[in-house]
């Protein structure tokens, strides 16, 4: 067969046609359209290997869901790209799943600890651990334990009944985070939904906010899931446009800037129930307020009698060096979303603590959820929480996220016109890339690289690189890291450079469409700053 496509040139280039064709058809828009740009990794790797007509248009769909121009060459085996292929709909069959993510061209078919691997055996560094769901390592032989057992027993209850598992998860849970009560969830975005619906309702019957006039404050540059009611609250384009109308009751404050709430609340006290948060900002880029903003919320929250509400569903369960990241200020929430890590990163858990005050402000019947509680997820969250305090993955955070930072100054150092800054709390952490030095090379162009070398990290916007391990990483694996990122700066963005050369430049980020301004600046319209 490889024989033969060699010797007959007009067959490979109707095959190459046939698969560009295919693919124009299947990838989205804008991506189709600057499909030309890209045409030179067409023609220099379709050819390569007798599979490979759709299976590389596969890696191309990939690249082009992010960026058009990343034509340098990448280390896909032929399992791995049947099986994304048979995915995408690119081996003659119907798509079968939806283009809502821009997935680094890798398929995961084994984990274990910080360490993944794809169907050739290849073995992966983890360094986004499911966007922090995977803090205790992947498949901790407790957790499975713990989960195979319970699944022997029982799964699924339903809160119609009660079941032997969940009181006594939340009784654990609440006495580790120092809370009365819990309600369970499952996912992130739903804690933050009956978060939200717990702050109206206690705003309304504790407060004596009017009817139907609550507001509820969150952050420029916030994250806090892509339910309607969680973009509602947040000031992402990707997330927000072409989903409106949004919630009514909602205002925007910049981040980080107390005097700013103070303002808001001060012209909307009487009538804002609750104040959501990121204590980092994840999405935004691991964004961390000034020393000293969670102390002054908590102040504030209290003084105008507004329930301060975290989301801890990323920042929690010991990524930041502590349980929760509000403990750095020692701040106690009135309201706390726990998510991701509660899972042990086999399972959806989440939950919202709260004290009796606010919690019992909703009675039966008013919210709930079919799978929340259940006896596998609690037995389930127990046994994570249980391996983050006994494993001290806490005091890990720390140790290993300050040698992580100081690794990648150093990294820093050396390439000063690449790296803008190096910052993040514990083992959730961020390298910011220079848009001018980068030129028209992305962050994500720059993960790609990372990912030949063995590290798997995930951009957050176009110049910045989230960096969160596994808290069970070691000091070697974060030098192999830091040692990776050196020789893609050293050798592979230099190459990557000279191959875009006319193509498309770094832009601008868009004005967010909420608050019409960039990230950080000053805040105009609905925004409220000092």
């Amino acid at each position: 067969m490889h024989v033969q496509e060699k010797n007959c040139k007009s067959f490979k280039d109707k095959r190459e046609d046939k698969a560009k064709a295919t693919l124009i058809s299947k990838i989205p828009d804008p991506a189709a359209s600057r499909f030309s740009l890209a045409t030179p990794f067409v023609e220099n790797n379709l050819a390569e290997m007798a599979f490979s007509a759709a299976h590389k248009a596969l890696v191309l769909a990939m690249i082009l869901q992010v960026n058009a121009d990343a034509l340098a060459s990448y280390t896909l085996g032929k399992k791995t790209c049947e099986l994304g292929a048979h995915t995408l709909g690119l081996s003659g069959g119907t798509a079968l799943l939806s283009f809502c993510y821009h997935p680094i061209p890798i398929v995961f078919s084994k984990a274990k600890d910080v360490h993944v691997w794809d169907p050739e055996g290849r073995k992966y560094l983890d360094f986004l651990s499911a966007y922090s769901a995977v803090n205790q390592g992947h498949c901790h032989p407790r957790i499975l334990s713990v989960l195979v057992q319970q699944c022997q027993q029982m799964t699924l209850s339903s809160r119609a009944f009660y079941n032997d598992k969940f009181p006594i998860f939340a009784k654990h849970v609440t006495k580790l985070f120092g809370y009365e009560m819990v309600l369970p969830m499952n996912t992130g975005a739903e804690a933050v939904e009956t978060a939200l619906k717990l702050a109206r309702k206690w705003g309304y019957e504790r407060k004596g906010i009017p009817t139907n006039e609550g507001v509820i404050i969150s952050c420029c540059g916030c994250f806090h899931g892509r339910t309607l009611g969680a973009i509602s609250m947040s000031c992402d384009n990707e997330a927000t446009r072409g989903f409106g109308p949004f919630l009514p009751g909602q205002l925007k404050v910049e981040f980080g800037n107390a005097d700013a709430l103070k303002t808001i609340f001060e012209v909307h006290g009487n009538k804002v129930a609750g104040f959501l948060f990121e204590p980092i900002q994840g999405e935004a880029g691991v964004i961390l307020p000034p020393k000293g903003y969670l102390q002054s919320v908590r102040e504030l929250c209290s003084k105008y009698n507004v329930l301060m509400i975290a989301d801890e569903v990323q920042t929690g369960i010991a990524r930041t060096g502590k349980l929760l990241a509000c403990e750095w200020e020692g701040v106690r929430p009135d309201v706390v979303i726990l998510g991701k890590a509660l899972g042990g990163g086999v399972l959806p858990v989440s939950a919202v603590l709260a004290d009796k005050d606010v919690m019992l402000c909703i009675r039966p019947g008013e919210h709930g959820s079919t799978f929340g509680g259940n006896p596998l997820a609690s037995a389930v969250a127990i046994a994570a929480l249980e391996v983050v305090v006994e494993e001290k993955l806490a005091e890990r955070a720390v140790e290993m996220g300050q040698v992580f930072r100081n690794q990648f100054l150093d990294v820093q150092n050396a390439y000063p016109d690449i790296i803008r800054e190096v910052r993040g709390q514990g083992l959730l952490n961020a390298v910011e890339l220079n848009a001018k030095g980068l030129s028209s090379v992305s962050a994500f162009d720059i993960c790609q690289q990372l990912k030949e070398r063995g590290i798997l990290a995930k951009p957050t916007h176009d110049t910045i690189i989230r960096f969160s391990p596994p808290l069970t990483i070691r000091l070697e694996e974060l030098s192999e890291a830091a040692k990776a990122f050196k020789e893609v700066l050293e050798h592979d963005l230099p190459k990557i450079r000279q191959q875009l050369q006319g193509a498309l430049t770094q832009q601008p980020p868009d004005a967010c469409d909420r608050c019409g301004q960039h990230k950080y600046e000053d805040q105009e319209e609905q925004v409220v700053s000092s």
